[in-house]
């Protein structure tokens, strides 16, 4: 029987029932406070909705909560510190000791499409070095392959296109065999110039705030950038990983404020933790989305002088 696939959010769980069978789930952070739900509202529902069903959970997204399945063999759960991707915890022996599995849940980004199609092959990589290509795009550190960078050129495109995503995983399944799969994913990755392009313009806008007095040894500089009514003057989206890379292209780290989500990014090495500075149960240590209203709190427990502060309010 073909394995299904289900393409989700840590934010945006499906509800259990609709996904059938013996499940397993890869790259999906457990939600955090910043989620909305959190992990109460969100994640545990659906661990409690596939109860006996749920084969394997494996993710590495630092979380408060995994202390609460260390005892579950069906959870392998690890820290970005340990695991800078996913795809590399996918092992032969964990595909062999879980066995046969009906439908594959995964995170919508190439690490997670990564993940799944190194399942479906019972824990051999796509293509040699793919475990090193998620790695590299999920941590923004090195230079993942040309292979790599298309696919996740067409994931950044079209997120949420599903039918996109699941061919993604096939063409990674079978070992890039068929290269007539190509063709939908480079048309999907030209999408993105227009994308870029827009992005490009409004990263032009960075404020650079100096931090005189640094509560993070890592943090001298702060690039801000509120979008909210500067994106309306355009057609097409703008790529937010793309936006906070240009911030901090020019600052230790990047704030964008957009609505009422405000999120803060930093090099995955350089030890800033956001989790624990904004009393967060999990997620990405370097890259966290709250509510815009928690701006003057986090600029302060960053070192902003209050006078500065108060100006940006």
């Amino acid at each position: 029987m073909r394995t299904e696939l289900a393409f989700v959010t840590p934010r945006k769980l499906p509800k259990a029932q609709s996904i059938k069978g013996r499940v397993v789930v890869l790259d999906v952070a457990f939600a955090s406070e910043a989620s909305g739900g959190g992990f109460n509202g969100i994640t545990k529902p659906f661990i409690d909705g596939l109860g006996a069903r749920l084969a394997a959970w494996v993710d590495h997204h630092d979380h408060a909560m995994h202390a609460r399945y260390a005892g579950d063999p069906r959870f392998v759960l690890a820290t970005k510190a340990e695991h800078g991707a996913c795809p590399e915890m996918v092992t032969e022996e964990l595909c062999a000791r879980v066995g046969a599995i009906d439908t594959v849940v995964c995170h919508t980004d190439f690490d997670g499409l990564c993940s799944a199609a190194k399942w479906l092959r019972e824990g051999k990589e796509p293509y040699p070095g793919a475990d090193g290509d998620a790695r590299a795009i999920d941590t923004r550190i090195g230079n993942p392959s040309a292979l790599a960078r298309r696919f996740d050129r067409a994931i950044r495109a079209r997120p949420r296109d599903a039918g996109l995503l699941g061919l993604i995983v096939r063409h990674l399944a079978t070992g890039l065999s068929d290269e007539s799969l190509w063709i939908p994913v480079d048309e999907a990755g030209t999408e993105l110039d227009a994308v870029e392009r827009v992005t490009m313009e409004l990263g032009r806008n960075y404020r650079r705030i100096d931090v005189a007095r640094p509560s993070l040894p890592a943090c001298t500089s702060i690039a801000l950038l509120d979008v909210t009514h500067q994106r309306k003057m355009y057609s097409t989206r703008y790529d937010k990983t793309m936006l906070l890379l240009i911030g901090q292209e020019r600052a230790s780290i990047a704030v964008v404020l957009d609505g009422d989500t405000m999120t803060l990014a930093a090099p995955f090495d350089s030890g800033i933790n956001f989790l624990e500075m904004l009393g967060l149960s999990g997620g990405m240590p370097t890259l966290v989305s709250v509510q815009k209203d928690r701006l003057a709190e986090a600029l302060d427990r960053l070192g902003v002088s209050r006078s500065e502060i108060d100006a940006l309010s």
